[in-house]
């Protein structure tokens, strides 16, 4: 039987330890003004671009963590009562990055929330279209600890201090090494979210206990995946006409990786559309996609 470092219960079928997260696809209204944002503002880089949309990456390095489609006029706001994203994350590759995110994002005046998770720290912004984004730093894995099998985490203040104390280093741009960390939807009922996030698509439980909310991931890491009901009862699916996310993307080792995935997900009842060996589709109980392939 296979257990994971926090005590999850053996269950017959997990994502591997190497799973990772691809990139996040958006729909925006207005592509002009949410490339400005992302590239001033996060730092991201441009590697392709149509008419109709466009990818960023980190500096250096051609992998897409954003993509952004747009459809002119589409609805923005609203986002803390509809069901789907709640935020991406942006895993920087060292708090001293973070440190210089930071210092950047206060000269420009944007306006940052902020949250000490125990395993890392966070800060919180919206896009042009009020789309939620997290950037971020793990603390050191050998700190993390569990009590009874649960990872601890929380929210707490971030000591600003001794953060911008790290580094006085200027930003320039996402650097390489930066990834996506995690994503974080907005749910309907927290027990159909352990059910096809864990049980039918593989994920490990790591968090049951922060109030309305389960964490969950693969390989011991804090979370790839975040889910809560803050929404409330009155939350909507979004529509095509809204800002939104479109997909959201799990990254598997192998070819074979996949075909386990889509079998279990046929197994327990969820319909996996297949494109090719290397990638499929399925949807949550949301109706929010996300992808599966290789790397």
């Amino acid at each position: 039987m296979i257990t994971t470092p926090y005590g999850q219960p053996p269950k017959d079928y997990r994502l591997p330890d190497a799973t990772t997260l691809g990139g996040v696809r958006l729909q925006v209204a207005d592509l002009d003004r949410s490339l400005a944002f992302y590239q001033s503002v996060l730092g991201l880089t441009v590697t392709a671009r149509t008419e109709a949309g466009a990818t960023l990456s980190p500096q250096g390095t051609q992998t897409a963590l954003v993509e952004l489609v747009e459809k002119k006029g589409a609805r923005s706001g609203g986002m803390d009562r509809r069901l789907g994203l709640f935020h991406f994350a942006i895993l920087l590759p060292t708090r001293a990055a973070l440190a210089a995110f930071v210092r950047h994002a206060n000269g420009l005046g944007v306006q940052l929330g902020a949250g000490d998770h125990v395993v890392s720290e966070a800060f919180y912004l919206h896009d042009p279209d009020g789309l939620g984004i997290e950037v971020y730093a793990d603390r050191p894995r050998d700190t993390w600890r569990a009590i009874e099998g649960q990872l601890v985490m929380g929210t707490d203040p971030v000591d600003i201090a001794n953060l911008l104390a790290e580094s006085d280093a200027a930003w320039n741009g996402m650097p390489a090494g930066t990834v996506m960390g995690h994503v974080h939807l907005h749910v309907g009922e927290i027990a159909k979210a352990s059910a096809f996030y864990s049980e039918a698509l593989g994920f490990d439980r790591m968090v049951w206990n922060y109030p309305g909310a389960l964490f969950l991931a693969a390989g011991g890491y804090h979370h790839h995946l975040g889910t809560n009901t803050w929404a409330g009862s009155g939350a909507r699916n979004p529509n095509d006409d809204d800002a939104r996310l479109l997909e959201w993307t799990i990254v598997v080792p192998s070819a074979a990786d996949v075909a386990a995935v889509a079998s279990h997900l046929d197994a327990v009842g969820h319909a996996a559309q297949r494109e090719g060996i290397n990638s499929i589709v399925t949807r949550d109980p949301w109706d929010t996609p996300v992808r599966i392939r290789t790397a």
